[in-house]
């Protein structure tokens, strides 16, 4: 019972934030622009702390399931039955499998990370009650961010990410890790309205400057 009640709390809330495709009253993360470049943004980030949960399924299962387990979780599924404000964006990261030699060109992903970004305020968050939950803190980082429009289908996501991956040379930055998606849209958001976007951590190249 508890949790078709968390799941319709999320529908409404979600409804309330996007619509057509317009976020209203939805934190989202605060960043530095440091610049662009070739078309992307690279934006610095302070610490912060995220809910997050593991799902061993493809990407469209992983990212459902995600969703749903961590808003179970903001909107009472924890100690103290505290609510929590919905944030912007929600992350999937892929968790590849470990290789030895000799490797295959790509690692398959053994699952996926969904991450919720809790909101700033809230310096002490409430336990979790279900142990697939984990809260924990994610390092100050500078990303290189590509944003794109429409449904993020598995193919629409490996398409932006390549398109990231083929800019960042013209840049004066390196990635330094696997390449994550964030969404800021629920699924009924207008397609060319939705908000979602590709984004790797970076280094200055060597030579150049950059925080």
């Amino acid at each position: 019972m508890f949790d078709r009640l968390a799941t319709l709390a999320s529908t409404i809330l979600l409804s309330a934030c996007s619509i057509i495709g317009v976020r209203s009253g939805t934190e989202e993360t605060r960043f530095d622009l440091i610049g662009t470049e070739a078309g992307l943004e690279i934006r610095r980030y302070a610490p912060r702390l995220v809910a997050e949960t593991t799902i061993a399924a493809d990407e469209a299962t992983a990212r459902n399931e995600g969703f749903g387990r961590l808003a179970r979780y903001i909107f009472g599924a924890n100690q103290g039955a505290a609510k929590i404000a919905m944030t912007a964006p929600v992350s999937q990261e892929p968790l590849r499998i470990a290789m030895t030699a000799p490797v295959a060109q790509d690692a398959t992903p053994e699952g996926y990370r969904i991450r919720f970004f809790l909101p700033a305020a809230l310096r002490d968050p409430p336990a979790p009650r279900d142990p697939r939950v984990s809260i924990v803190e994610v390092p100050a980082e500078t990303v290189a961010v590509l944003r794109f429009p429409g449904v993020p289908s598995p193919a629409a996501v490996a398409e932006a990410r390549a398109r990231l991956a083929a800019a960042l040379p013209a840049t004066g930055w390196i990635a330094t890790g696997e390449p994550v998606t964030w969404f800021y849209d629920p699924p009924w958001t207008i397609p060319p309205l939705r908000r979602n976007e590709a984004v790797v951590p970076v280094a200055p190249r060597t030579g150049q400057g950059g925080a």
